[in-house]
């Protein structure tokens, strides 16, 4: 078991679904300075379930109720997509700091209202892009600010499998399902290019992002052919570095996600496994200066307990955010909606123009 803190983030989680179940519930019990408080869901039986399992002090089938608890800290928002935005607005307003996953929205209006309420609480809030607690992640990322000098080149790529189900199921803990679950209005897969752009391309920006810094304008393509979507995107960034993604949902071979970054001292290359093996990326870092590679070990592959840890630190001991941010939130919706404006009109597209819904 792992020894607490003396003083830990009390949490409310709401949802208890597959994310939550597959990884924020462990997260709560795993960290050194936070604690799974309570869990809200409107599914009695699910709800009730998750409790017994994973040792919540309280449950909730109201999310005004439990945002009203004096004991609770910050909630953690695993619900879909769609309800992200209220649901983290209505925490801010209750005065709980927020860690929401990704992606933060599903349109930029509604990113910049969700900024607005961060910047009116004074809260934390924090995206759940859990890649950038990737201990490989973290040594490259260190590399570059500190080593590397100017950026050349990037390279990134996230290419789901055709096989990923069967290697999931494998390891994750057995999933729990309820009748009883809200669901959107809407379902989120009618549209697949707009749904794997949301789960899987808003990690692929925002790995872009937290290596060359920001993106000012993209130029993209998608092939929508035997089953499989392939966006490829050039990059411009605001330092003039190269980039250029690949987000193919799936590929007829392994999971395949990593990166290559060329700079003025040396270079990065990483491989990247499907994120429930909780495996740190694989990372050589070559310096030119003295003309051999680096390869961190990354032994603490938990990115989504280390992702709480982070958080929590934050908020505990006023540590520096090394999480995502509302403003990282707002230029990945705006950099997925681009990506879809060049795609649909054939032309490069700046972040700064685009508006709307992805």
């Amino acid at each position: 078991m792992t020894k607490k803190d003396a003083r830990t983030l009390k949490v409310g989680v709401l949802g208890a679904g597959q994310i939550a179940q597959a990884a924020h519930f462990e997260s709560c019990t795993k960290a050194r300075n936070a604690d799974l408080f309570a869990i809200c869901d409107v599914a009695d039986d699910l709800r009730e379930r998750m409790a017994i399992t994973h040792g919540a002090q309280k449950t909730f089938n109201d999310y005004d109720e439990m945002l009203a608890d004096p004991g609770i800290d910050a909630v953690i928002i695993a619900t879909a997509d769609a309800f992200h935005v209220p649901a983290s607005i209505r925490a801010l307003e209750a005065g709980k700091h927020v860690l929401c996953e990704k992606p933060v929205a599903i349109g930029l209006d509604e990113t910049l209202a969700l900024a607005e309420a961060v910047k009116k609480s004074g809260l934390t809030f924090q995206i759940g892009h859990m890649k950038r607690f990737d201990a490989g992640l973290m040594a490259a990322k260190h590399f570059i600010d500190t080593e590397m000098g100017d950026l050349i080149a990037l390279k990134a790529w996230y290419c789901d499998s055709t096989h990923r189900y069967p290697m999931t199921d494998a390891v994750q803990p057995l999933i729990v399902s309820s009748a009883n679950a809200r669901k959107p209005s809407g379902n989120p897969k009618a549209d697949l290019k707009r749904y794997y752009m949301l789960a899987h391309g808003s990690h692929l920006v925002d790995t872009a992002r937290y290596f060359g810094g920001d993106i000012v304008a993209v130029t993209a393509k998608l092939s929508d052919t035997k089953g499989a979507y392939c966006w490829f995107v050039d990059v411009e960034f605001a330092n003039g570095c190269l980039g250029h993604l690949d987000l193919t949902v799936a590929v007829r071979m392994d999971w395949h996600e990593g990166f290559q970054i060329y700079g003025q001292n040396g270079s990065v290359i990483g491989k990247t496994y499907n994120p429930w093996y909780y495996k740190s990326s694989d990372v050589e870092i070559f310096h030119e200066k003295e003309g051999g590679t680096f390869r961190p070990l990354g032994e603490d592959g938990h990115f989504y307990r280390r992702q709480l840890e982070g958080f929590a630190d934050t908020i505990l001991n006023g540590a520096p955010m090394i999480g995502a941010d509302i403003e990282d939130g707002i230029a990945s919706v705006r950099g997925m909606i681009a990506i879809a404006r060049s795609v649909e009109t054939g032309r490069t597209v700046r972040l700064a123009d685009v508006s709307g819904l992805l």
